[in-house]
């Protein structure tokens, strides 16, 4: 055999694809579930206090994201995405920074990339978002024994709160040792304040000086609200903390995105386990962009959001209605039981006369709300006070503003 037929020349590439019949979807127009065009949305929006997720996204955002890098952040090649991560490392003092999809993700990644050897333990609030809200991802993703503490102060947790709590590593083998103490600021709107957190920090250190590393992680969920309402900087924030969570898509209102930041080291094999987790993304940029608009755009309007939930409370307060909780941020807790009504009646109320919704006993105030929203509560409360008056209901102490009802955190 030749030696030209053994070695051929190929043929020439296909010019064009080959036809295939396109998939045909039905279009929805513009139009969400309930059949709610994008600009009934946007007044909707208006009137929805169950959280400070419900945010939509600006046009603002929809620029930022056409205009987005399209590298693959799977192999570290979005621009938009990388300079964002470090935009906000930078701003918060820390070394790197790891942008994925949910705050649960941000901080399930911090605790399981800190957590080496078990047996372990966490220590947090009994309120905190790892433990109630983050469908025991501890247990499931790290496989750590969570302790749980009751604040003494009914508010936030201190260092005479922790320190009998923590087990240390000192050859006990009945107990699992703690190895991170994870903090909530804010933790239902009401701000940790930062003498207490270095208090807490400095008894951490006593502790690594006669040989027990307990971290000290931060669940930052809100903590640009923290900054907003105290002036302190984030990186004056974040500095006792040895990991922290931020998230864009609450207060500041990004439609998706949070970002874990720590030590180079950590960010580095944190990149491992999102991958392991399948939250490892391709081109990232596009929700990237738009969580950086949130942040340069919106931070300045948390104080608003602060000032019209104090308004609320004080007008809600006139009118007999208990507020359980400080309003130290954008969120007001309340019990309505002493004017004869319960927090589902309000939500039905609101709903159906005023097209407000309500998640229950929390009020969440958000940069999209407007006074005329709170205005329209006030009245409805005024009014179910009227119709119930002389009603006796019995009090259920203290809400922690998630009833049986769903309310999105």
């Amino acid at each position: 055999m030749s030696s030209s037929a053994t070695h051929a020349s190929p043929s020439a590439p296909p010019k064009a694809p080959i036809h295939v019949e396109p998939f045909v979807l039905p279009s929805i127009g513009g139009v969400d579930k309930d059949g709610i065009s994008v600009a009934e949305a946007r007044e909707n929006i208006k009137r929805d206090l169950r959280s400070d997720t419900a945010t939509i996204p600006t046009p603002e955002m929809a620029t930022a994201m056409a205009e987005a890098s399209v590298g693959d952040n799977v192999m570290n090649e979005d621009l938009t995405t990388a300079s964002f991560e470090a935009s906000v490392a930078s701003l918060c003092g820390k070394e790197a920074g790891l942008y994925v999809p949910s705050g649960t993700l941000s901080n399930q990644l911090c605790l399981r990339t800190w957590l080496l050897q078990p047996p372990y333990a966490v220590i947090c609030d009994y309120r905190a978002h790892i433990h109630r809200h983050e469908a025991g991802g501890v247990a499931y993703h790290s496989g750590a024994a969570v302790e749980l503490i009751q604040p003494s102060n009914g508010a936030y947790l201190r260092w005479v709160d922790i320190e009998p709590q923590i087990a240390l590593d000192d050859g006990d083998v009945h107990a699992a040792p703690t190895k991170i103490v994870s903090l909530e600021n804010t933790l239902q709107g009401t701000i940790l304040p930062q003498e207490e957190i270095l208090t807490i920090r400095r008894g951490l250190d006593e502790l690594k000086a006669q040989g027990h590393d307990i971290k000290l992680h931060l669940d930052g969920a809100r903590l640009w609200n923290v900054s907003a309402a105290t002036g302190k900087s984030m990186k004056e924030l974040c500095e006792p903390f040895d990991s922290v969570s931020l998230c864009f898509s609450k207060g500041l209102g990004a439609p998706i995105g949070s970002m874990m930041l720590g030590p180079q080291a950590l960010i580095r094999k944190a990149h491992h386990f999102r991958k392991l987790f399948g939250a490892g993304m391709r081109q990232s940029g596009f929700i990237a962009a738009a969580a950086r608009v949130a942040l340069t755009s919106h931070f300045h309007k948390l104080a608003y959001t602060h000032e019209l939930a104090r308004w609320t409370a004080n007008a809600l307060e006139q009118l007999g209605v208990r507020i359980t909780m400080p309003v130290d941020t954008n969120m007001v807790f309340i019990d309505t039981t002493p004017l004869g009504f319960d927090a589902r009646m309000l939500v039905e109320r609101a709903q159906a006369e005023r097209g407000i919704k309500l998640g229950g006993a929390r009020l969440v105030v958000h940069h999209q709300i407007v006074p005329e929203t709170m205005s329209d509560l006030v009245q409805i409360v005024a009014q179910l006070k009227a119709e119930n008056e002389g009603v006796k209901l019995e009090s259920k102490g203290k809400s922690d503003g998630y009833p049986s009802m769903a309310t999105r955190k």
